[in-house]
């Protein structure tokens, strides 16, 4: 299914979106060496249930996990990258986190993710791969408007990850988003130009470029969620939710937005 928002919905998205930026931040402050996973699953619940919104996760049962997700937030440390399930881990000085957030609030939801580095320790090849996912990201954003279409998006994220020498999985990628979490159309993080589905205002998409330092192969953790880069090298994920306009693509999920 893909949805066309009208501009009543694409307001409440506006919301939505800025809920999910603040929230990644203010955990990010809070992700401090020493904390817990379930510490930030519990912070993420709370402001969720403060704001009126919704988990989209809680429930959430598709095909490629095991059983609902039971948690409020995807929480995925070093060589995990997607769909993380917060355990009872205590964050190190060094740790390369992932907090992957989607909340749905007036009927419409917003997903966004960020990377970073926990503690004082900066190692360069973790700093460099979190600065591609973003420039990807960025990219893509640059390549939206009305009338692109799918593949200019894929190519522009694409061609950012290869030129850094990231190998790129195709099985998980961007995605339409609207009055549920998952729609189509699925963005692959590469493609080519000038294919797929044509973008219109008030469309909304999750563009989220992801890497895994020298593999593109995924595992699948033991709790039956968690994805992990084959070889156990660190990954990185960067993700905002955007609204098709007449002129180009506006950021829902950026942090510090007010919306009515």
């Amino acid at each position: 299914m893909i949805e066309i928002l009208n501009t009543t919905r694409l307001t409440r998205a506006k919301v939505t979106g800025a809920l999910v930026g603040d929230i990644l931040q203010t955990l990010r402050r809070r992700s401090t060496v020493g904390t817990s996973l379930l510490d930030i699953d519990r912070w993420a619940k709370e402001m969720i249930i403060e704001a009126g919104a919704r988990s989209c996760y809680v429930d959430y049962a598709p095909s490629f996990g095991r059983g609902p997700f039971g948690h409020y937030i995807c929480t995925a440390v070093n060589d995990a990258v997607l769909h993380g399930r917060p355990y009872d881990y205590t964050l190190a000085d060094g740790d390369l986190l992932t907090l992957d957030l989607a909340v749905s609030k007036g009927g419409v939801a917003a997903d966004a993710a960020i990377s970073f580095l926990v503690g004082d320790a900066r190692p360069e090849e973790s700093v460099a791969m979190i600065e591609t996912t973003e420039r990807a990201l960025a990219a893509g954003i640059a390549a939206a408007g009305p009338g692109a279409r799918i593949g200019d998006l894929s190519h522009a994220i694409g061609t950012v990850l290869a030129e850094a020498g990231y190998p790129i999985n195709t099985e998980f990628g961007g995605h339409g988003i609207g009055s549920t979490m998952h729609q189509d159309p699925h963005v692959p993080n590469t493609g080519r130009p000038g294919r797929g589905y044509k973008l219109r205002p008030g469309l909304l998409l999750a563009l989220e470029p992801w890497v895994m330092a020298d593999t593109a192969t995924l595992v699948t953790d033991a709790d039956g969620w968690t994805l992990r880069s084959a070889t156990g090298c660190r990954t990185a994920h960067s993700e905002h939710t955007i609204a098709i306009t007449d002129d180009g693509a506006e950021i829902l999920t950026l942090p510090g937005q007010t919306h009515p």
